[in-house]
């Protein structure tokens, strides 16, 4: 099991979020965590990806496990903000972290391998190893975590390790690498059933990233202003 969560930096220079990003409202969580960076440590290699796509959820929303009441699996969404739940989708680990309020939480629905001095080639090879193509061959990088449970397949990030747990600095977190979206697209979720708030505009992708993501929201036949928003972000120094 993962080790009690440690103030001690992986490395000097590291910049974890803090507990107080993820204990705001999810929408605005969902958003501001396109960019940040998932570090997961497996054996000596840190396992890295982007996040380009999340999608918010609220109690009082019909398409959210919240809504369907507490339960002791559940319980990770009612606690506050910068909690993991995880859970079961079609038989893949789906990766979640509680927001502001009892059971609102961010989705991480896809990413893009990121690679860097602390992620470099042998930790994408590894990813491509955990996350083979249905022919038993390594995964083109921006396919590798384009879904929710192809993004927690190429991390290793399992349902027993780390539902209802804190982060740990030396095993998992969120950093902020400095990266920000120029521009964001905002949609409906996706696979929500008919009658569950299916509606509801919170989906949020990097523009730049959008034909990497689950499904992309910029495909053809999509219209701005019916289908989709578009927001402009000012680029400022991280």
């Amino acid at each position: 099991m993962p080790a009690e969560p440690t103030l001690s930096l992986p490395w000097p220079g590291a910049r974890p979020l803090p507990d107080a990003f993820f204990d705001r409202d999810a929408q605005l969580v969902a958003r501001e965590l396109l960019g940040k960076v998932i570090r997961h440590r497996v054996g000596a290699l840190w396992l890295s990806a982007r996040i380009i796509e999340t999608e918010a959820y609220y109690l009082v929303d019909k398409g959210s496990h919240a809504s369907l009441g507490y339960t002791d699996k559940r319980k990770a969404l009612f606690a506050d903000g910068g909690h993991i739940y995880m859970y079961y989708a079609r038989g893949g680990d789906s990766l979640n972290f509680s927001a502001q309020g009892p059971g609102n939480a961010v989705l991480i629905k896809s990413a893009h391998p990121w690679l860097d001095a602390v992620s470099g080639a042998n930790a994408l090879a590894a990813m491509q190893r955990n996350n083979p193509d249905s022919q038993g061959q390594p995964r083109a990088p921006e396919r590798l975590c384009a879904g929710q449970t192809l993004l927690c397949k190429a991390l290793a990030l399992k349902v027993p390790d780390w539902d209802a747990r804190r982060f740990d600095l030396q095993r998992l977190f969120v950093e902020d690498v400095g990266e920000r979206p120029q521009s964001i697209i905002q949609c409906a979720r996706l696979g929500i059933p008919k009658g569950r708030d299916e509606h509801l505009p919170y989906r949020f992708v990097d523009a730049r990233y959008a034909r990497h993501c689950t499904r992309n929201p910029l495909r053809r036949g999509q219209v701005e202003g019916h289908d989709y928003q578009l927001h402009a972000l000012e680029q400022t120094q991280p």
